[in-house]
């Protein structure tokens, strides 16, 4: 029987195949219910004791190498393209699923869309920054809480090496490496170490902005910041400012705008005020400008900074800013046609 088994190896070993219907009547042949395989099975038990684990092992090796050559003839007329496996090259290819941008960067794009129509450039800086361009640039005191751990993330103590809590301290670049007059946006990913709810994260995205030039006024902030939000929630946006205050502006305010819900007549969503705070803005501090070496006497300047995902919250009426970082897919669809 050993003799009959390498006989059927050798045999096998010198089947080729250039059809699919070739190889199928090989595979019947040896594998199938009536094969030679299914034979010596059934022959297996006539098999002396002693000759049991030898034949036995031959067998399987016969099966094994039968089905490795099956998988391998197979392959091969599938690369060759046998009869029957022609393609139609004219038919269409499967259909490909569109994606979509990111909410965040299409509301991004669009506030860096609108203040370039007004003539302000793009600037980018670094996320791991200093304490200087982060902190101390900007006239926050050395006691002042956004120093505190609570807030900022520090890679390195002495010097303060830290994730930028701002996208402001591009604008101290800028300062420090641009002629005057100055008219910018810093677009950008900040870092605060605040615990994430539906309207709190620690990774956001922050569009800032610096106007400095000769006689700049507060009232040059106010136009600039009534064109952005008609720009951007329409013609009928109305903004007011409160008094605030920031370290790095003087005067400082919040701007507000009516609500987009509501119409400004006072929903939950605007506490019933019918107002929605949207950004923080001021003139530029003396204290900043001296810093920076520019002659606080004969230039003046306004900045502002917004959050894209509070932008986008109100553009869009989403609710839980966590939807914004957690790709899903059903989310992110609905933003197909916003671009």
């Amino acid at each position: 029987m050993l003799h009959n088994i390498d006989k059927i190896l050798e045999e096998a070993g010198r089947f080729k195949a250039d059809t699919k219907e070739e190889l199928e009547q090989f595979r019947i042949h040896y594998l199938g219910k009536k094969g030679i395989l299914s034979e010596l099975f059934r022959s297996f038990k006539d098999v002396p004791a002693d000759q049991k684990r030898e034949v036995g092992q031959k067998i399987n090796e016969l099966k094994q190498f039968i089905s490795t050559k099956i998988e391998q003839l197979l392959a091969d007329i599938s690369e060759d393209g046998g009869d029957d496996d022609a393609r139609d090259l004219t038919l269409p290819g499967p259909p490909v699923q569109a994606g979509a941008r990111h909410p965040i960067s299409i509301v991004r794009n669009e506030i860096i869309s609108i203040f370039g129509r007004l003539g302000y450039t793009i600037s980018e800086g670094p996320e791991i920054e200093d304490d200087w361009h982060v902190f101390s640039s900007l006239n926050f005191p050395p006691e002042h809480p956004a120093r505190d751990m609570q807030d900022t993330f520090f890679i390195e103590k002495d010097p303060d090496i830290l994730l930028r809590t701002h996208t402001s301290s591009v604008q101290v670049r800028v300062m420090e490496n641009e002629s005057l007059p100055i008219r910018t946006i810093s677009p950008g990913r900040v870092f605060r170490n605040e615990a994430i709810s539906a309207r709190a994260h620690c990774i956001f995205h922050q569009v800032e902005g610096l106007y400095i030039d000769e006689n700049v006024s507060f009232a040059d902030l106010k136009q600039t910041l009534l064109y952005f939000a008609r720009e951007m929630f329409g013609k009928h946006v109305e903004i007011r400012l409160r008094p605030s205050f920031f370290p790095f502006t003087e005067p400082s305010a919040e701007m507000d705008i009516s609500c987009q819900i509501c119409g400004g007549k006072g929903c939950n969503v605007c506490k019933y005020t019918g107002w929605l705070e949207i950004l923080g803005c001021g003139m530029v501090d003396p204290n900043v400008l001296e810093f920076n070496e520019i002659d606080s006497k004969k230039y003046t300047g306004f900045a502002f900074g917004m959050g894209v995902e509070r932008v986008a919250m109100l553009k869009y009426q989403v609710k839980d800013l966590r939807l914004y970082f957690e790709n899903d897919i059903r989310f992110l669809e609905q933003f197909k046609a916003a671009y």
